[in-house]
């Protein structure tokens, strides 16, 4: 069916990595950037950083958002420093699907769960408490044994047509295929589809989060850009995707996680016991509306990137001439992003802190700035609190509410700088 599909890079330049056609139009440029998963330890200081292009392209055929493949997953994913569960709002958000999906799937002790990118097993041991049997796919060795030492088998590889084959052949189908936030993680997008349609019993159903491109646009959170993110999806774009692999989406929930995300629901296209809900089409037409179809819409996304860097340098830069001090919350990778393409180091911010212990002591990619516990916030005093994980900016601002009592105020800055009164 995909004897036409190229890899994006050949000879003569770019191509979409799904239906081959060459990229010649760019969505937004960031400069360049180290990985933004890939934080420093103390001893890595002195060392050379490698920092790749962030730019940005939109296929003109099927209106793909996509990065090409700088780095290969191996070297993104093969030791991972995200691990799900130190969010307690996201634990919060996989416990309600696993209640929602199990009943809407009628999952039992004779069904089978498959996870795709299952981290450190976060969500998976709520379907394990259910008694119903589950198995994760996670390539990440270090994230997948803290899954494994809490009793979540995990399979630690990536998840394409190969596994997916290797799989089935151990007599292995999965009644509810899910994957959160790994479909923008996957440079070969067609491999991976394919693998879905392979691992999916015949009346199965997939389901699968990430970022909504239509969001991304409307808040203008290009910080959620970055190199180990291949690839920005609308439903438009995605539905024609699982159309080629012979899967039909017979359903979307919009979320409000990742600052809007979008969740699909897929079946095989022979499967006609579930009819295609009408908020399908709805959603289709408001990316309509919105310009998602015309390359003039993509083009106009710049613009509003550039605006954000100025409003938020001029931000610290009266700051600073204020004599405030300005510290981090969080070190995600949206907040690497940010910092590396507005060129912020710690002349303006003095250091960030994290929850994770996995992160503390060690470094930011490209800006450097210390990742401490948060411990380190009551001990210092700031001014001004930034909240580089916006998204969670309700849990932050509940958990750290004691900084009023000197006088610290909170700031987000997408979709522009805001101070939180």
């Amino acid at each position: 069916m995909h004897d036409r599909l190229l890899p994006i890079h050949d000879a003569s330049g770019l191509h979409c990595r799904f239906c081959a056609k060459p990229l010649h139009h760019t969505f937004a440029d960031l400069g360049v950037s180290p990985l933004s998963n890939s934080y420093l330890a103390p001893e890595a200081l002195n060392r050379m950083e490698p920092f790749f292009p962030l730019r940005v392209y939109v296929c003109e055929g099927c209106k793909l958002v996509q990065l090409p493949e700088h780095q290969s997953p191996d070297a993104i994913f093969s030791d991972y420093a995200y691990f799900s569960s130190f969010s307690d709002s996201w634990l919060e958000h996989a416990q309600r699907y696993a209640d929602h999906i199990t009943e809407y799937c009628d999952l039992g002790e004779a069904s089978y769960v498959v996870e795709v990118a299952s981290n450190d097993g976060y969500l998976l041991k709520y379907f394990k408490a259910k008694n119903i049997p589950i198995l994760g796919i996670e390539p990440a060795r270090n994230v997948a044994e803290v899954a494994q030492a809490a009793g979540i088998p995990t399979l630690i590889r990536f998840f394409g047509a190969e596994t997916a084959r290797w799989l089935t052949d151990s007599g292995y189908r999965a009644d509810l295929l899910l994957g959160n936030n790994v479909l923008g993680h996957v440079p070969d997008v067609n491999d991976f589809v394919s693998g879905v349609k392979i691992l999916l019993k015949p009346n199965g159903t997939a389901t699968f989060e990430f970022p909504h491109l239509l969001q991304l646009m409307q808040q203008n959170q290009f910080d959620t850009i970055y190199h180990e993110h291949f690839s920005y999806y609308s439903l438009l774009a995605v539905e024609q995707i699982f159309a080629a692999h012979g899967l039909r989406l017979f359903d979307v929930e919009e979320l409000a996680t990742h600052g809007g995300s979008l969740r699909i629901y897929a079946r095989h296209e022979a499967d006609e016991t579930r009819p295609v809900s009408p908020r399908i089409e709805a959603l289709k037409q408001r990316e309509r509306d919105y310009g998602l179809e015309h390359m003039e819409t993509y083009h106009a996304f710049g613009a509003q990137v550039e605006e954000t860097k100025s409003k938020l340098l001029e931000f610290l830069i009266a700051a600073r001439r204020a004599g405030k001090k300005v510290v981090g919350y969080g070190a995600p990778a949206k907040g690497n992003t940010l910092l590396n393409y507005c060129g912020i180091r710690n002349d303006f911010i003095e250091y960030t802190v994290d929850r994770s212990p996995h992160k503390q002591g060690n470094f930011l990619p490209g800006s450097r700035l210390p990742i401490l516990h948060p411990d380190a916030i009551a001990q210092t005093k700031p001014d001004y609190l930034l909240i580089l994980p916006w998204n969670l900016r309700d849990e932050i601002v509940e958990q750290m509410s004691f900084i009023k009592e000197w006088g610290c105020r909170f700031v987000v800055p997408i979709p522009e700088v805001e101070v939180l009164e």
